[in-house]
């Protein structure tokens, strides 16, 4: 018997002890995939998270945030060929890696729950999806990292950037934690986990970058 009678929320295990706890949430470490997450009952009410993502201020003229993005955009591009079609999930109230990808000639749909909730993008397959700073507010990891995967072809490339968590020590004062909206934190293990449920090979290209790229053989 746990601490926690929850499961977690990437594998699903009821293997979850209490990984650290400050004022105003619990964070939960999964023994089975070492995802940390926050219980649902202390997550924010998409209300909440609308208003707060509205004060993120993403304007794709701007070069700095051009320029955060090509962290993710440019070891994507090295494995797709012109012409590629993809996804950008999560896009966020001002679409910017989508238009990046689009000027170097990779078509790229958006999606978004609260900004872009376009439907019509889950009828189609990518060669592509990238998902920048978004996994870290999903209520449901595996439901949505399944159906990103059942809609990216095979040999295709799932990007994916959110900041890998640190040991506890470090959590403490981790400010990414502090977000109210960021309600699950990946490690290295993590995706690792993830690379092997999805049968695929995890690169990791960076401390917040790593690409998934699905097995034309197996998939």
């Amino acid at each position: 018997m746990t601490e926690f009678d929850i499961s977690c929320p990437l594998c699903e295990t009821h293997d979850v002890e209490r990984f650290y706890r400050d004022s105003d949430r619990d964070y939960l470490l999964c023994n089975e995939c070492a995802l940390v997450f926050v219980p649902p009952v202390q997550f924010l009410s998409m209300d909440a998270e609308r208003e707060h993502y509205g004060h993120h201020n993403n304007d794709p003229r701007d070069a700095r945030y051009r320029k955060f993005l090509s962290r993710l955009a440019d070891p994507m591009m090295r494995y797709l060929a012109i012409g590629s079609q993809g996804l950008d999930f999560g896009c966020g109230p001002g679409p910017t890696l989508s238009l990046m990808l689009a000027e170097q000639g990779y078509p790229t749909a958006i999606y978004d729950p609260a900004f872009q909730p376009c439907r019509e993008v889950w009828a189609k397959r990518y060669d592509f999806i990238t998902a920048s700073e978004v996994v870290e507010h999903l209520h449901r990891p595996r439901f949505e990292l399944e159906r990103l995967w059942s809609r990216l072809n095979n040999g295709g490339v799932l990007g994916i950037m959110t900041k890998r968590r640190f040991e506890v020590q470090s959590f403490a004062d981790w400010h990414y934690k502090s977000d109210p909206t960021h309600v699950i934190f990946f490690s290295d293990d993590t995706f690792r986990w993830i690379a092997r449920w999805l049968g695929a090979e995890p690169m990791f290209v960076g401390p917040d970058v790593v690409l998934l790229r699905k097995d034309s053989v197996t998939q």
